[in-house]
């Protein structure tokens, strides 16, 4: 049977839903890339297809009328369903034509796939991957858009919406330039190294994010930074040409201890060990590349798995 007339345009349906979100016309355009006008034209549409009057609109701004806010509530499961359709049809294509697409966070985009991956794809020549390297929040939020088919995060903590694979361990471990006053002593207290600024990762790193836990689990505030940075690369240049502190993977810096460009200090007290997961969408069925994938990282059958 086809659906009736009055059934509404997906995309106006997801702006009237964003206008009920952020609060306004205009901040819902922004939100969609397209201009005031050309929004307040596609909800004007919406209404005369629907029949109702959805926003009540004065000199001072436009506001949901009670109908519009229970249009939009009715609509958020059907663009739930439409965004699975979409994410479902992009993961299908990338399935047919041999692409497995992967979002990983630094650490592990960095230190640990690169070895998988190139002896996963070695017997597989008709197969590809795209890797998106960025923070774990990000991660969460590609895997959610259904941007990509797998992720890799290094945070604590991870939606309940997700399915999850443990696939290795790191320790995050304070380190300090050669130059650094505590570089001498390789120890420090706990109150004095929570009072000094460090090199920090952005906000939505799974390394800040892990260190903001264990030093709250201490009883300590939140560290002071000293600079954000947005790689662990960046991280550890800091560092070894800085004067301030950091606290990285052990994963990222081995080869800099055993060079003597960085030192480790020890804080009594103060242990991060974190698991590095694999993470998927619970409700998606995953393509076949990534189930071969994380089946041969859970029988340890890649390097360094």
């Amino acid at each position: 049977m086809p659906l009736p007339a009055d059934v509404p345009d997906l995309s106006a349906l997801d702006l009237l839903r964003s206008v009920v979100e952020l609060g306004s016309v205009s901040k819902a355009a922004d939100a969609h890339r397209i201009t005031q006008p050309s929004a307040s034209s596609r909800i004007r549409t919406l209404e005369r297809q629907l029949g109702l009057t959805v926003l009540d609109r004065s000199p001072t701004g436009s506001v949901p009328t009670p109908e519009g806010q229970m249009v939009a509530g009715w609509g958020a499961d059907v663009l739930r369903a439409a965004e699975r359709l979409a994410s479902g049809v992009a993961s299908l294509k990338a399935e047919l034509s041999g692409l497995l697409r992967i979002a990983a966070s630094y650490t592990i985009a960095e230190y640990v796939l690169p070895p998988w991956l190139d002896e996963f794809l070695e017997d597989r020549p008709g197969d590809s991957v795209t890797l998106d390297v960025t923070n774990s929040r990000a991660v969460i939020e590609r895997l959610d858009a259904g941007a990509v088919d797998l992720g890799f995060v290094e945070s604590p903590t991870v939606p309940t919406t997700m399915d999850q694979l443990v696939v290795g361990n790191d320790e995050l471990i304070p380190v300090v330039s050669p130059r650094h006053r505590w570089a001498p002593r390789g120890a420090v207290g706990l109150d004095e190294f929570a009072h000094t600024p460090l090199v920090l990762r952005e906000q939505g790193s799974g390394t800040r994010e892990a260190l903001e836990r264990e030093l709250r689990r201490l009883g300590c505030d939140a560290p002071t930074s000293a600079l954000d940075l947005g790689s662990i690369s960046a991280v550890r240049i800091a560092v070894i040409n800085g004067a301030s502190p950091t606290v990285i993977s052990r994963l990222a810096v081995a080869d800099d201890l055993a060079a003597h460009r960085l030192v480790e200090i020890d804080v009594p007290g103060l242990t991060i060990q974190r698991e590095l997961r694999a993470i998927w969408l619970r409700r998606a069925t995953l393509p076949r590349l990534a189930t071969t994938l994380l089946d041969a990282i859970a029988h340890h059958d890649l390097r360094g798995a």
